[in-house]
Parts: C-alpha cells; sequence; structure tokens
C-alpha cells in the first residue's frame, strides 16, 4: 500500500436526525481534518441542518428515520471519488479522512475501513471483521493496513460510522437499500459489493480512528439500552433471504444483549420479554418482504464544495484533576492560537480513564493514576504519576502521525 498523503478528491457524508448536541462535536472534530480536499455533505431533520452555518457545507434536508435512504440522499450530492461515513455520535481523529482516503491510490481498492473505539474514547468498540450471509461478523486479526478480498461468501465488514467507498462502485450496485431502513444496512452493501466486483479490494486501516458514543435515539435510550427491536429483526430476515443465509441466531444473540443490560441494572427484567416481542414482529415482517436490490438512477452530482479544514498543532498537557481549571485556561489559549490540545486529567485512584472531547475544542483523557487506559491494560497499572504521564504522552503523539 503507498504512504504519502492522498489528494483524492472525497466526499463525507454525516447524517444526523434528533441530536444537535452530538452533531456539534462531530462537525469540531471534522473540522481539524488533514486531509486536503474534501467536501462535507449534512443530511440532516430541519432544526440540526442549520447548525454552524460559517462552515462551507452541502446541506440536505432529510427528516425520516431510515439511515440507508438518508445515505443515498448523501451520496447523491457527492461530487469526490471516494465517499465516507461518519455517524453524528462519532468524532473523528483528525487524520481519519487522509488515512481511509489513502488506499484508493490502488485501483483495486473499492472500499475501506478503519477501527473504531467505544462511548469512552479508549476501548475498541469494532476492529476487523468478516461479514457472513447470515449477517453474523466474525473478527479477524489485522493490526497494520492491509487489503483483503471476499472469501468463502464472506466480505469484510465496513462499520457504517468508519467507512469509505469508492462511489463509482457504490453506484453501480445501487448504492445503499432503503430497505435497510437501520442495521445491516453497510453489511448489505458488502456484500452485493463483493457479488459484483469478486476481484474488490477492501482496506481494513487501524490508524483511521473514530470514537463512536451510543447515543440515544428512536429505539434506543441513553447508555445503548434497546426498547424496541423490530427495526433489527425486519433487516435481518431481509438480509438472510437475500443473501442465502440464516437468522436463527439473531434471537438468542439479542436475549443475551437484553439479559447483559438487565443484571446491570440498565433494563427492569420484567421489559426482556416484551422487547423480545418487538425482535419476532421484527422477523416476521421482514420474512413477508421481497425486495429487490436497488438501482441508481444516473444523475450527476453539484459541483464539489471544498471544505475548509483547520489542521492544528497537536499539544499535550498533562496535570492532577484539581488543576483542571488552570490546565483548561491554558487549553483555551491554545485552542485560539490555532493549537489541539488533549488534557490530561490524572486522580489518585485505579478509575479507567475516559477520552471525550470538550466544548472548548480540546481533548480530555481523565482517570487514575493507576487506573487502565488502552485496550489490554491491566486493572491496575504500577508507575509513579510522573511514568504515567511520560506513558500517555507516547499514546498521544503516536496518533498524531
Amino acid at each position: 500500500m503507498p504512504g504519502g498523503s492522498s489528494r483524492i478528491p472525497a466526499s463525507v457524508i454525516l447524517v444526523s436526525r434528533g441530536r444537535p448536541r452530538e452533531l456539534q462535536a462531530c462537525l469540531a472534530a471534522l473540522s481539524r481534518q488533514t486531509h486536503p480536499l474534501f467536501e462535507l455533505i449534512l443530511v440532516a431533520d430541519p432544526p440540526s441542518l442549520g447548525l454552524r452555518p460559517d462552515l462551507a457545507i452541502k446541506r440536505v434536508r432529510f427528516d425520516e428515520p431510515n439511515i440507508s435512504a438518508a445515505r443515498n440522499a448523501g451520496i447523491a450530492q457527492a461530487a469526490g471519488d471516494i465517499v465516507l461515513f461518519i455517524d453524528d455520535d462519532a468524532l473523528a481523529a483528525p487524520r481519519w479522512i487522509e488515512r481511509l482516503t489513502q488506499p484508493f491510490e490502488d485501483a483495486r481498492v473499492i472500499a475501506a475501513t478503519g477501527f473504531t473505539r467505544g462511548p469512552d474514547g479508549l476501548s475498541w468498540q469494532v476492529r476487523a471483521e468478516r461479514i457472513n450471509a447470515s449477517g453474523q461478523g466474525r473478527a479477524i486479526p489485522v493490526t497494520s493496513p492491509t487489503l483483503l478480498g471476499p472469501e468463502n461468501g464472506a466480505a469484510i465488514s465496513t462499520v457504517g460510522t468508519n467507512c469509505a467507498f469508492r462511489r463509482s462502485a457504490l453506484t453501480a450496485i445501487g448504492g445503499f437499500d432503503p430497505s435497510f431502513a437501520y442495521f445491516l444496512d453497510e453489511s448489505d452493501v458488502n456484500l452485493r459489493l463483493a457479488a459484483q466486483f469478486p476481484e474488490g479490494l477492501t482496506a481494513v486501516i487501524p490508524e483511521a480512528e473514530v470514537i463512536h458514543g451510543l447515543a440515544p435515539g428512536v429505539a434506543r435510550a441513553a447508555a445503548g439500552v434497546p426498547s424496541d427491536l423490530q427495526a433489527i429483526g425486519r433487516s435481518a430476515a431481509i438480509f438472510a433471504a437475500r443473501h442465502g443465509g440464516d437468522v436463527s441466531w439473531l434471537r438468542h444473540a439479542q436475549r443475551v444483549r437484553l439479559l447483559r443490560h438487565m443484571v446491570a441494572g440498565r433494563l427492569d427484567p420484567l421489559a426482556v420479554g416484551s422487547v423480545l416481542r418487538t425482535l419476532d414482529m421484527g422477523l416476521a415482517e421482514g420474512a413477508g418482504v421481497n425486495a429487490a436490490p436497488p438501482k441508481w438512477a444516473a444523475e450527476s452530482p453539484p459541483d464539489f464544495l471544498h471544505f475548509q479544514a483547520a489542521p492544528a498543532a497537536p499539544l499535550f498537557l498533562s496535570g492532577w484533576y484539581w488543576q483542571r481549571r488552570v490546565l483548561r485556561k491554558q487549553a483555551a489559549a491554545a485552542v485560539a492560537k490555532g493549537a489541539a490540545p488533549l488534557i490530561l486529567l490524572l486522580t489518585p485512584s485505579f478509575i479507567p480513564h475516559r477520552k471525550m472531547l470538550h466544548s472548548g475544542g480540546w481533548w480530555e483523557q481523565s482517570g487514575g493514576a493507576w487506573g487502565p487506559s488502552q485496550p489490554g491494560d491491566s486493572t491496575v497499572i504500577t508507575m509513579r504519576p510522573s511514568a504515567r504521564i511520560l506513558r500517555e504522552r507516547a499514546f498521544f503523539a503516536a496518533t498524531q502521525h
């Protein structure tokens, strides 16, 4: 895979509905991207569409609970050779677009995906997976940029909040299928791309990172607790029928998911059965749908609208939590001068670390001086606070290159 920075024109498609606070943070992170040539397409409900009027954004009004149709509305406006997708409750690392676009310098590459961290900003939510005809993902070992093709009917899974496609390939298969209003929408794209372009490759780029939150949605409360699984059941049944898979695994998987929420005290035990019944309703509904693969209308998008991002020099600040006011004042001054600070706030404890984007425009990582901060860390890290600061500084520096 060639090195260096790509100058391929890229279109970032961001779908948002009813999450203005999360959208503000997502836009702030995208405003710090390093890729020299990209446009931003916001597909959103009317209240969110007017956010950040200072930014040059293609704005598309869309207010329906259908992620596939919303993404297609964004693709129709995309003038870039590559289209990237990110969710409104996700935060992109500064070089996300650059890293996810670069593999498309190789003409064989038709899709790409990165590694996605969870709501704490540090642990992994999704890394590299293959998706089979039943909609089941299987983790695969990838630790460096890798090009992979289909294997035994399973395609590389491109998680919807951290993925990119060659626009010409995506429109050749008809784009996303609105039959999948939610769940398995990108997986259906993965399998249709694999079927139409069996020699095409998907790039898995570990360094192309986003942090993905669990903002509440139509059928999901805060903390990711589902209240209605009908859309998941419907999509799973359509997916399995289209690709020749078996959906019988899903009910057990969702029951385990609900029981974990129940044990954690996030879900009333009496609600487990009623939520599972919504899954059964969706499975029955989807079994009666005979959805033909979509077709793309051959229309030219409007002219490319260059997004003027402002890449910033990284700055590492650190101290104890009770020094946060002074450190935040320093961070605010640095942001005003065009820097991108991260503040490490330590407490004398074993609390696991969290990382978030502060409303002032800087990143904050907080946790115990002896608590875990990276995937694979032990629950207790025995080192002096000064050595711990050096360790976290090194992790921060590694993400900036």
